[in-house]
């Protein structure tokens, strides 16, 4: 690990004042990646080293990193290290770099070990679905002197930079579009918003998602207050969401405890929420972390507008309804050690659970905002079919 330093050449960086990553590439061949320890945040930045697959898939476990673009970029970019700078997979691919089959069949292998990680976020399978076109439509394009190896290097190191440059963009799109949809919603010039667990720059490669719309919000003068939900058991919306409100200085920024939503939309003012999204499936069930569900049913209650944000990458059109999604579940040691619970209690400790589309006002995507029909139905799938065809 190393302490927080300048590095010597310009990195590749998350936007805004935190960096959720390191990346550098000096003479346009030798990938580096550092990430920052998000368990460490708001006592200490401490930056570990990616050199390679193995430590990919062992930040994204222990949720070192965590948030679904960020887990997507962080694996492929420590695949494309790996590739590049690690003497025993290079050692490896030299031995089948003559072997089109053979070098694929290598990178499938790490790939379905990064893809094991974090089973609920679909933003990975998207994204490895998109390499792996990436790679193939490189190697029909050279001619058959080429270096495979040379060529699939290559691919992997250009689509995954391509992701990391694409995801600011797209989460400022997100911030736009959500800011403006909001604001026409409520017809306020004020937004008091809540939002839960973190969506912003620690949860992807720069400017966020929700958290994003309400950057978007402080930006244009609009944002009144923001709450966040402490988010248990592993609190991110305390230890992370409350230390990038901080950070970035937004109006009437405050921490609340998970059972408090309801309270502060009975009493206080509540223009909308706001949420990230880990899967939303073809007709708008959203898998989130713990505790959105409830969150979405305590708003519909109060009639308060409640929104998705999320990039086209973690809409997964394959789905048709939140029933097939995967839900991850985390030891019982997790919730044991962070409620003090005695220890040997039986716990249940699912990592995300299901919104239905009945709660949901709008899907915010760098695309534009998905609406129901007059019916109160989203077509999720015929949203990204016109955006992504080509």
């Amino acid at each position: 690990m190393t302490e927080e330093q300048p590095p010597t050449k310009k990195p590749k960086m998350s936007a805004g004042n935190l960096q959720s990553m390191i990346y550098t590439n000096e003479g346009g061949t030798t990938p580096k990646l550092q990430v920052l320890d998000q368990l460490l945040i708001p006592h200490e930045k401490v930056y570990i080293d990616v050199p390679d697959v193995a430590m990919a898939y062992t930040v994204i476990k222990t949720m070192q990193i965590r948030g679904a673009p960020l887990i997507a970029i962080v694996a492929l970019l420590g695949l494309s290290v790996d590739m590049h700078t690690n003497a025993k997979s290079v050692e490896e691919l030299d031995k089948v770099a003559s072997d089109a089959d053979g070098l694929l069949a290598w990178i499938r292998e790490k790939m379905a070990y990064l893809k094991s990680s974090r089973p609920t976020a679909v933003n990975l399978t998207n994204a490895l679905v998109e390499l792996e076109k990436e790679m193939k439509e490189a190697l029909e394009t050279n001619s058959a002197e080429d270096d495979k190896k040379k060529v699939l290097c290559k691919a992997v190191l250009d689509y995954s930079e391509f992701m990391l440059d694409r995801d600011v963009k797209d989460n400022k799109a997100i911030g736009k579009f959500g800011a403006e949809s909001i604001l026409k919603k409520t017809g306020k010039d004020k937004i008091n918003l809540v939002t839960i667990c973190n969506t912003g720059s620690l949860a992807t490669a720069g400017y966020g998602t929700a958290l994003g719309v309400a950057r978007s919000l402080q930006e244009m003068g609009k944002l009144e207050t923001i709450s966040a939900l402490e988010t248990r058991p592993y609190n991110q919306g305390s230890r992370l969401t409350a230390f990038e409100i901080m950070e970035e200085k937004m109006p009437g920024g405050q921490l609340i405890c998970d059972s408090s939503a309801g309270a502060l939309m009975q009493t206080k003012q509540v223009d909308a929420c706001v949420v990230g999204a880990d899967r939303v499936c073809a007709n708008g069930d959203t898998a989130n972390k713990i505790g959105t569900y409830n969150l979405s049913i305590i708003a519909a209650f109060h009639k308060i507008p409640f929104y998705v944000a999320a990039p086209i990458t973690s809409l997964d059109i394959t789905l048709e309804s939140g029933k097939s999604i995967p839900i991850e579940e985390r030891s019982s040691e997790e919730l044991i050690s962070t409620s003090k619970a005695p220890a040997g209690m039986p716990c249940w400790n699912p990592a995300f659970d299901v919104t239905p589309d009945c709660n949901i006002t709008g899907i915010i995507t760098e695309k534009g905002v998905i609406e129901p029909d007059t019916d109160g139905k989203f077509d999720v799938k015929a949203f990204v079919e016109k955006h992504t065809s080509a």
